[in-house]
């Protein structure tokens, strides 16, 4: 029976050396949730948070059927478990994502260039109390702030801004999911707004506010557009890696 862990500690060396914010997070119990099949001596783990899930360990097959609930991007730690998820989750389409390097060095300088760049009629704000129920209202700018479960958790430990043309949002970076050290960047803009410079602008407001309160920012790229993004702002490509979308019919966007 898959069963939620409460001593992450004990999975610790399973995802020893896999970096990533969103296993952070979950192993160091500050969002997201880890789920074992065994809780006194865990083989295999996954861990999830928002509609990612990580896998890690022996290969599991119980723990690789497991449904969270809704629309998931599941990333198997080696090849085994990528085989594994293909066996068992016969709805499971297989992605190519990009792993973006963690040891960026930002120019603030150039930040600060393209925050000038911003367009006239465009206003950068912080996500505050107000903007966060309009960042909930909308499905392509949802994810913002859904992840942190309430407006209040939200203002304390989440970071985010977003860019207004008439009151409304069209664009805004924020952290899709934080862990001790690090926040995970969301990045979204409406369609009708885009190549407009919207996303370089609110992800260098973001990437500058992280820096001053020493939180590096971490960038992980669905596609090539959001790899020549990260590039513009600093970031490098790392490598590309396999992941698996199920139930992609709940999708919200």
């Amino acid at each position: 029976m898959v069963v939620r862990l409460e001593d992450t500690t004990k999975v610790n060396a399973l995802f020893d050396g896999w970096k990533e914010t969103l296993i952070d997070a979950c192993l160091q119990k500050v969002m997201g949730t880890v789920y074992v099949t065994d809780s006194q001596e865990p083989r295999a783990a996954l861990c999830y948070v928002g509609c990612f899930g990580f896998f890690a360990g022996e290969p599991d097959a119980e723990l690789a059927r497991f449904d969270p609930g809704g629309f998931s991007i599941l990333t198997p730690q080696n090849e085994r478990w990528a085989a594994l998820i293909e066996a068992v989750r016969p709805d499971a389409e297989k992605l190519t994502r990009y792993a973006i390097k963690k040891d960026t060095q930002f120019d603030a300088d150039r930040l600060r260039r393209y925050l000038r760049l911003l367009p006239e009629g465009y206003e950068l704000r912080e996500i505050d109390g107000a903007l966060y129920g309009q960042c909930l209202a909308h499905p392509v700018t949802r994810d913002f702030v859904s992840v942190f479960g309430s407006k209040e958790r939200f203002l304390r430990d989440g970071r985010g801004v977003v860019i207004l043309k008439d009151g409304q949002i069209v664009s805004g970076a924020s952290s899709y999911v934080r862990s001790l050290e690090t926040v995970e960047l969301e990045v979204e803009t409406l369609e009708p707004e885009r190549r407009r410079g919207l996303a370089l602008a609110a992800c260098s407001a973001l990437i500058l506010r992280c820096l001053g309160e020493g939180l590096y920012p971490s960038w992980d790229a669905a596609n090539m557009a959001s790899v020549c993004l990260a590039e513009k702002l600093g970031y490098e490509l790392d490598h590309p890696y396999t992941a698996y979308a199920v139930s992609a019919h709940k999708r919200t966007h």
